[in-house]
């Protein structure tokens, strides 16, 4: 009788184990999503007084080393120096003094990935609206904080006639 009680400990314990060491899986913490959404956010007001002070180093910023940017009406550019060096021409360029507004419309993020989808207001210097549309970034959290890996943007304005 005792050779079975301790055959029948045996197994439970046995039993217990594997049922055990199945359920101590880790589950990840659920993120803070408006506290992703306000460093998101952020990060979207930085780009946009960055642009505003003609800083392209800083709007670069929001970029990582291995990011991608398609932009309208252009090839897709590679790497955080080529952006940089995009965004310098267009600040070279701008005679209007026009400026954006960006702000989150939507937000998934699970892990140490984001994806914001987002829209985008450019003003005149007198802050009169001349054009609006979305964007889409998809973010890693690197080092701590959340970089722009892809991106890409659209405009709402009807297509000019012969483009």
């Amino acid at each position: 009788m005792m050779k079975k009680n301790i055959r029948l400990l045996s197994f439970l314990a046995i039993i217990i184990f594997a049922f055990s060491a199945c359920s101590t899986a880790e589950k990840p913490e659920p993120l803070d999503m408006v506290a992703v959404k306000a460093e998101i956010q952020a990060m979207e007001d930085a780009y946009a007084a960055a642009e505003k002070a003609k800083d392209a180093d800083a709007v670069a910023a929001y970029y990582s080393e291995d990011a991608i940017s398609y932009s309208r009406n252009t090839q897709p550019v590679s790497g955080r120096a080529a952006i940089r060096d995009r965004i310098a021409e267009r600040i070279a360029n701008d005679t209007l003094g026009n400026y954006n507004v960006y702000k989150v419309v939507d937000l998934f993020a699970e892990g140490n990935s984001a994806v914001e989808i987002g829209s985008w207001t450019e003003f005149n210097t007198e802050g009169t609206e001349t054009e609006n549309g979305y964007y889409m970034s998809y973010f890693e959290k690197r080092d701590g904080k959340y970089e722009c890996v892809r991106d890409m943007s659209l405009t709402t304005m009807p297509e000019k006639e012969g483009m």
